[in-house]
């Protein structure tokens, strides 16, 4: 990979650059050939001198344990990267360049400790601890949810309290999961708590369903959360929302957006662990992410992808987009 200078966003190119790192084209070879990354991307070891030079890199986090429904997310980060090959490096109604923009890489995976829950929190936090000591923004692919608590943590150190965007079917603000303070339904619990996120520049989209209670939802709405329930979504553009969205946290906060795929509804995305029906769109999704452009995205993750039950791949296909559209909604990407 060719080394370059880091550049700040106003001395981005606004011509194709070439020093940047380029997804591999479907006529430069066969789309069921190459490398196995993201995007077909080059890869960088998180410990080479190339790293230094990275924008964006993008993690796989392989982690199923802290699930409480199906198991298999631990799959997803592979299942991601393979159908990513039919992701081009242009948005054609956006006009978004984002490999003429950053240089990006996939940095590979993190090695978490299949067998211990609590173990893989922390070598997660640790893995991006390391990732923030590079100044590399993570674009992650999981995974269960519970993997965004330590990169919270872990982007927390270098960025103090952040805004959150949040897409999901569910609030994940249990107080406890079978007397675990930490899995994949808690997560945003503990992250109030800890003050890693400002509950008041936070905002959740998607939630929907049935609950054990009717208040459920209730937690973060008490604490200053814009919590946004699916029904609110249905048959219409979430292009305004995402204007308020944008408002609501400004253009300097931190901010940080985590993309469950149940967020969507099953008949879009049927490859997950929890699904629930009547949920947001694929298209929907598509507004939500491009309207975080205008924020300062600091991380993003993309979680809850099942393979097992994705028996076509066009959950992990879908998916694949939607990191594209992330990587569009950094700032500083060129559109053209």
């Amino acid at each position: 990979m060719k080394k370059v200078n880091k550049m700040s966003n106003a001395n981005k190119p606004q011509i194709n650059q070439p020093r940047f790192n380029q997804p591999m084209g479907g006529n430069e070879m066969p789309r069921f050939g190459g490398p196995g990354t993201m995007f077909r991307l080059p890869a960088c070891d998180l410990n080479s001198n190339d790293a230094a030079e990275l924008d964006i890199g993008i993690v796989g986090v392989p982690l199923d344990i802290g699930a409480s429904n199906r198991s298999g997310t631990r799959y997803g980060p592979r299942s991601v990267r393979n159908e990513s090959v039919l992701v081009r490096p242009y948005g054609m109604y956006t006009k978004a360049a984002p490999f003429d923009s950053f240089q990006v890489a996939d940095i590979g995976d993190t090695a978490i400790n299949t067998f211990n829950l609590a173990d893989s929190i922390k070598i997660i936090e640790a893995h991006y601890d390391d990732i923030m000591a590079k100044d590399i923004k993570p674009v992650t692919v999981g995974g269960d949810h519970t993997i965004s608590l330590p990169i919270l943590r872990a982007l927390y150190k270098k960025h103090g309290t952040m805004a959150l965007v949040h897409i999901d079917a569910h609030a994940d603000i249990n107080d406890s999961m079978f007397g675990e303070k930490e899995c994949h339904g808690t997560i945003f619990r503990r992250a109030i708590e800890e003050g890693l996120v400002d509950p008041k520049k936070m905002v959740q989209i998607g939630q929907r369903a049935t609950g054990y209670s009717s208040q459920d939802f209730q937690w973060a709405v008490d604490r200053g959360v814009r919590v946004v329930q699916a029904e609110e979504c249905w048959f219409k553009s979430l292009t305004p929302l995402m204007a308020e969205v944008r408002a609501l946290i400004g253009e300097e906060t931190p901010t940080y957006l985590t993309f469950d795929i149940d967020g969507l509804d099953p008949a879009f995305a049927p490859g997950t662990g929890t699904p629930e029906p009547a949920g947001l769109t694929s298209s929907q999704g598509l507004e939500i992410i491009r309207g975080v452009y205008g924020t300062n995205l600091v991380g993003a993750d993309l979680v809850e992808v099942s393979p097992p039950y994705d028996t076509t791949g066009n959950t992990s296909l879908l998916a694949a987009n939607l990191i594209f559209e992330m990587l569009c909604s950094f700032p500083g990407c060129i559109r053209r």
